[in-house]
């Protein structure tokens, strides 16, 4: 349980990395952002099949995890977790809760898409639309933040702070798909900056909510 001292101190480092979040969302808006997107498309990036590939993980995780839950559940009826167990039912919880906050925070901002990939959605590459409209719903204006980063580091975040031995690899699954969601203009850059964030955070309170010691930095 956290104890009031522990509380704080997440609570701090939480509003470090929003604080720090939003400055390098600024810097991307302004310096980062369209320079990016219109190099993906003017030198044909998302045109690289493999790129692609490395979107589609994410979303098919999310999918199965609430079997996986339930799964995870009915071995527990039998007996106490082993240690990765418990981390992945974790995980599995933090990258859903994660998505989930995505999509509050994606109507919140409102943000246009950098390619129109449906029913001709504004877009900073297809119209020139580019910026944010916050309160304004739909799947059109939802590109901040991601929502596959929010789901790779609402994930993976889990195991970094629980299982640090693997954190090489975690960064080697983590980081390409990552990249790809740039790479195929499905998102900013600062998207994919505040959706990492936001799935951080999440991984970080879900780790310490569920038992374990204090997120390392």
């Amino acid at each position: 349980m956290l104890s009031g001292q522990d509380l704080r101190s997440l609570l701090n480092r939480t509003l470090l990395a929003i604080a720090a979040c939003v400055f390098a969302v600024v810097v991307c808006y302004f310096f980062v952002d369209r320079q990016i997107a219109f190099y993906v498309h003017n030198h044909g990036v998302n045109k690289i099949a493999l790129f692609k590939w490395l979107t589609y993980p994410p979303p098919i995780v999310q999918t199965w995890s609430p079997l996986l839950l339930a799964v995870l559940v009915l071995r527990r009826a039998r007996g106490p977790w082993q240690p990765w167990q418990q981390v992945l039912f974790v995980a599995c919880v933090s990258l859903i809760v994660a998505d989930q906050s995505r999509s509050s925070l994606g109507d919140a901002a409102g943000r246009y898409w950098p390619e129109t990939w449906h029913d001709n959605n504004p877009s900073l590459i297809g119209t020139g639309a580019y910026g944010f409209h916050p309160f304004e719903v739909g799947d059109d204006i939802g590109s901040f933040p991601s929502g596959h980063a929010a789901r790779i580091l609402g994930f993976f975040s889990v195991f970094w702070l629980t299982m640090p031995r693997g954190r090489w690899l975690y960064a080697i699954i983590a980081v390409p798909m990552l990249v790809a969601l740039v790479a195929m203009n499905y998102h900013f850059v600062g998207d994919i900056v505040a959706g990492s964030v936001l799935g951080g955070i999440v991984g970080a309170w879900a780790v310490r909510l569920s038992g374990y010691g204090a997120p390392s930095g």
